[in-house]
């Protein structure tokens, strides 16, 4: 359990229409793994222009964008019409773009999971693929549905990582699992690359010169944050970064 003083982490939520309501929610998992971390898990309703941004990163000690059903919106990057069927979730995109440009201004601790991932790269001027599975050399990253969720979110492929990542790793690759058809394209300026899969998809990024802790990654980390090396010392960073912007706050 979280210790008196925790940091607040603040999670957008993601719309969901049903049963004539639309909720605003966030996967238990996601949860679990701030409160594993020593955080406080805090769900942000994704109201777009109706959120007071300033005050959240006023309130706040660190930000995770995470993983959802939905994509990101192609017009939000300049890309062609998704196809019939696809799940869009507007809201999301109107209250986590502008966020992130903000958290970073504010040097506020930022962990981005796999839309969340794509969100900051679309955020900072980047694009998206909308089916990398489809592209020539590409692998099928995504999960088999009809699988439990044991199966679906285990490790399934390797990355090659650099940088930060690789430090935490205390190795050069680690396998990772794999659930996203959306992938990054154009990387955004001002990103670096920190994993990479074999096929070449951008797996893990890190925004260069950040006031503070930045990252996104492709996979669900969150999922393996009690028993995947990589993933504990991922959230513990992520943690530890929050409680020094708490203090120096």
């Amino acid at each position: 359990m979280p210790q008196r003083g925790a940091p607040l982490i603040g999670l957008p939520a993601c719309v969901i229409e049903s049963s004539n309501y639309t909720w605003h929610s966030v996967a238990e998992q996601y949860l679990r793994a701030v409160v594993a971390a020593g955080g406080v898990p805090v769900v942000l309703p994704a109201l777009g222009s109706a959120t007071d941004i300033a005050e959240l990163v006023d309130r706040l000690d660190a930000i995770m964008l995470t993983g959802s059903s939905s994509n990101v919106e192609p017009a939000r990057y300049g890309g062609p019409a998704s196809r019939e069927g696809t799940k869009h979730d507007s809201k999301r995109d109107a209250t986590t773009l502008p966020l992130i440009r903000n958290v970073l201004d504010a040097g506020m601790p930022l962990l981005a999971i796999c839309r969340g991932h794509q969100e900051l790269n679309v955020a900072l001027g980047g694009t998206l693929h909308q089916n990398v599975q489809e592209l020539p050399g590409k692998h099928d990253h995504r999960a088999p549905r009809d699988q439990p969720q044991s199966v679906r979110y285990a490790p399934v492929h390797p990355v090659d990582l650099t940088g930060s990542l690789a430090t935490l790793a205390g190795a050069s690759a680690v396998k990772v699992n794999s659930l996203h058809a959306q992938a990054i394209d154009r990387l955004a300026p001002g990103l670096t690359v920190e994993a990479m899969s074999q096929d070449g998809v951008v797996e893990a990024v890190r925004v260069e010169g950040a006031k503070g802790f930045a990252l996104g990654v492709q996979w669900h980390s969150e999922w393996l944050v009690e028993t995947d090396a990589l993933s504990k010392a991922l959230f513990a960073a992520f943690s530890d970064a929050a409680r020094d912007y708490a203090a120096r706050r």
